[in-house]
């Protein structure tokens, strides 16, 4: 496990190269109809536009191989991977009835068991916060004889909580409240050690900033989500984050969940088919206009890929204003989106060298603040990636 002042130290030097190394990361493929790095690196365009997908996508799943293949551009890529090297920060799973595990996912409850193995020893209430229907929260208090007071926003996922909690005899207590606000925070005494497992963005930071304010017994959480932030730009937690010269909007926050170990095929088509269609509009969009500019389109239900091409074309041409022509000449832009998905992928492939590494920067600047605020601090892994990409262990614990 690293602690302080490894934690420290790995800041400083991540921070270093991420810097050195931003222009190749801190880029929107979607923006470019070209390689986005042709001109600065033709060698390695050439590289890439000869390697057919397969081979990219070989490429994109070996960490090292990656950072041998761009080593003649990037060659800081081997000490970035090494930094984010996490060791394992595990306990022994509880063994718990498989009754428990009935209304949860089998992933979900293979993650809650890890999650649950890690924590620290506490004799003293937990806090659940973003409870959901307090799974977590009602497997350690089953398992470490404790009570438990789970924070959920959403009113019915509390009740079904309260009736699960009921039926095996847990004591657990559900409040139903906005995380955002006084009264949530409220909960949080210096008796109580926090738990997030997978609290979106500035609902886990929200976490930490209030546990470090009420000063609690410690806080045990795996981020997630980082992007999901109200402004348009991050906002380091720790002196030395906010000491930095990095500038991170939410594409860049995007970046880390780019990995996806536990999509199923079907997921994986129907990805590739929303990254073909909404290129093909954009350079539809792009020729209706006149404008060579990215036109952005908003996240909509995955239903609407089971149309036609045309009909998602006029679906994202009313949201933005376009008008288009009566026929669309599905063929030609649906190619025309095809090409430049091949290019968002090996311009991608180049950003994802800095997946984990600019991970563990924003980790280490969540785990930086707590430490500022007295906190011993560990980060580690608490479960295998194919189980979940998001699998950081940050484990906080007062001094």
């Amino acid at each position: 496990m690293w602690t302080c002042p490894l934690l420290a130290q790995r800041f400083a030097r991540l921070d270093a190269l991420l810097t050195a190394t931003a222009p190749w990361w801190q880029t929107q493929p979607y923006h470019h109809t070209r390689l986005c790095f042709a001109d600065e690196a033709p060698a390695l365009a050439e590289a890439l536009l000869a390697m057919d997908d397969e081979e990219v996508l070989r490429l994109d799943g070996d960490g090292a191989a990656l950072c041998d293949f761009l080593s003649p551009w990037i060659p800081q890529g081997h000490e970035l991977h090494a930094l984010a090297v996490l060791p394992p920060l595990r306990g022994e799973p509880p063994e718990v009835d498989a009754f428990l595990a009935r209304h949860t996912p089998g992933r979900k409850w293979s993650q809650i068991l890890a999650f649950t193995g890690a924590l620290p020893q506490h004799e003293g209430p937990w806090l659940e916060w973003c409870a959901g229907k307090g799974h977590l929260g009602r497997l350690v208090s089953l398992t470490r004889h404790q009570s438990v007071t789970s924070l959920e926003w959403q009113t019915a996922l509390c009740e079904e909580g309260r009736l699960l909690a009921e039926r095996d005899g847990a004591h657990q207590r559900f409040v139903q409240g906005d995380a955002f606000t006084a009264p949530a925070a409220d909960l949080i005494t210096p008796a109580h050690h926090a738990l997030a497992l997978h609290a979106c963005g500035e609902l886990h930071t929200t976490l930490i900033e209030q546990v470090a304010r009420r000063g609690a017994h410690g806080v045990t959480l795996s981020p997630c989500c980082y992007h999901l932030i109200r402004g348009e730009h991050y906002r380091p937690l720790s002196r030395a984050g906010r000491e930095s010269a990095l500038r991170l909007g939410k594409s860049d926050l995007r970046l880390p969940l780019q990995e996806t170990v536990t999509a199923g095929a079907r997921v994986r088509r129907l990805r590739e088919q929303e990254v073909v269609w909404r290129l093909g509009f954009d350079s539809l969009q792009r020729a209706v206009r006149a404008v060579d500019a990215y036109l952005p389109v908003p996240n909509t239900q995955k239903s609407l890929f089971n149309g036609s091409f045309s009909d998602f074309c006029r679906w994202a041409a009313g949201l933005r204003g376009v008008t288009l022509p009566d026929r669309i000449d599905e063929a030609h832009w649906l190619s025309v989106g095809q090409a430049r998905a091949a290019l968002v992928l090996r311009m991608e492939l180049v950003r994802h060298l800095f997946r984990r590494p600019l991970e563990m920067w924003l980790v280490l600047d969540r785990a930086l603040r707590l430490e500022e605020e007295g906190y011993g601090v560990e980060i580690g892994e608490f479960c295998d990636r194919p189980l979940t990409p998001r699998n950081i262990l940050i484990r906080a614990v007062r001094r």
